[in-house]
């Protein structure tokens, strides 16, 4: 019987000075460096600060889904 993938999803708070897609690739940056099998991300929450009438900081609140490993997938380091 064939099996599809089993995902597990972390909430992650990205921010940035500069724009949204820098958050959210903030986020997923540092993801990348204690999670393995990363594939795919949804856009939870968008907000910021206004200083002086204009945006100057972003905050994205990004679900990261990743690949759960099979048993099969599992080695000894």
């Amino acid at each position: 019987m064939a099996v599809g993938s089993t995902y597990k999803v972390v909430e992650l708070v990205g921010s940035s000075s500069e724009s949204v897609q820098q958050a959210i690739d903030g986020a997923i940056s540092r993801a990348a460096q204690t999670i393995r099998n990363l594939d795919w991300f949804e856009v939870r929450e968008i907000r910021g600060t206004i200083d002086d009438g204009q945006a100057n900081w972003y905050q994205v609140k990004v679900g990261i889904g990743f690949r759960v490993d099979g048993g099969e997938d599992i080695t000894e380091d």
